[in-house]
């Protein structure tokens, strides 16, 4: 059952065995021998790809809390220290690159039986065709059928190099910041937008869209434009005069860091003391 519950939320039985320990073969040995415990199919099998039968829906609905119940009620009785399994993770470039250092010097050290496997990318990975156990996302989250948590909210800075600064002359107001160029953050082909706390919004202007905060952090230092970055990976620069804070008496939103995965309301252990880590780290730092 365990195994046929994996299957699905995975996508192939390659994935499910990774996550369980098992050989893909072992995996889909289990869910045959359960299909021929209850007597029906429960997936469709094709060269490339997996989906369920009406019975095999019906049976995931059921089964699903089934399963997170007990996984609790184990976790439950189970000190936090004894965490254990793989998880494979992913963080957002810069923003990972902060995280990861705590994460290996004392997650990995507090919880010995957790193995990790991670990825740093700014990209909007596909957590379920892809095979995340959990992603660390700034921002937004489209996948209806992934769990979302927010673990903090990350405060913002517009910045420029101080010759961009001297180019342009003195920025007094939000009208002074559309006249600038920008080196944009674009997703998907869609720049995004600036919003101050006040309500104001506007789409900023620029030759150079890029995807990822270490690009447009390069970008506005060297002087091609100014940025809309996570306050934390340029705190540095602006104290070391690499960069100039602009319009610091108008607060920006703040973007949430969410936790995004497939595992439900009731996540394994292992996930759970993972999520708990990282937004403590967020908290102290």
């Amino acid at each position: 059952m365990v195994a046929f519950v994996r299957t699905v939320e995975t996508g192939s039985f390659s994935a499910a065995a990774k996550n369980l320990g098992l050989t893909p073969s072992a995996a889909s040995k289990s869910v045959s021998r359960l299909e021929l415990l209850l007597g029906t199919k429960l997936l469709r099998r094709s060269t490339r790809t997996l989906s369920l039968t009406d019975e095999g829906e019906a049976f995931y609905d059921v089964l699903t809390p089934l399963l997170r119940a007990v996984e609790k009620s184990a976790d439950v009785a189970r000190p936090r220290s004894y965490a254990s399994g793989h998880l494979r993770v992913g963080l957002p470039g810069d923003l990972g690159l902060q995280i990861l250092k705590p994460v290996f010097s004392e997650f990995m050290e507090q919880h010995p039986a957790i193995s990790l496997e991670i990825s740093t990318t700014d990209r909007h990975v596909d957590v379920l065709r892809e095979n995340f156990d959990v992603v660390f996302r700034v921002g937004g989250v489209k996948q209806n059928t992934l769990m979302s948590r927010t673990i903090a909210h990350l405060d913002m800075v517009l910045v420029a190099s101080p010759k961009l600064v001297e180019r342009y002359g003195s920025i007094l107001e939000i009208d002074d910041l559309r006249l600038l160029p920008f080196a944009r953050y674009v997703l998907g082909g869609v720049p995004y937008s600036i919003r101050f706390l006040d309500g104001t919004e506007f789409t900023p202007e620029g030759r150079l869209d890029l995807d990822s905060a270490a690009a447009i952090r390069e970008a506005a230092i060297s002087g091609i434009g100014a940025g809309h970055l996570i306050r934390r990976l340029v705190q540095q620069d602006i104290d070391q005069g690499r960069l100039v804070e602009l319009l610091p008496s108008m607060a920006l939103e703040t973007v949430p860091l969410r936790a995004v995965h497939v595992s439900g309301s009731m996540p394994p252990l292992r996930l759970q003391v993972l999520i708990q880590f990282v937004s403590e780290i967020l908290r102290r730092s």
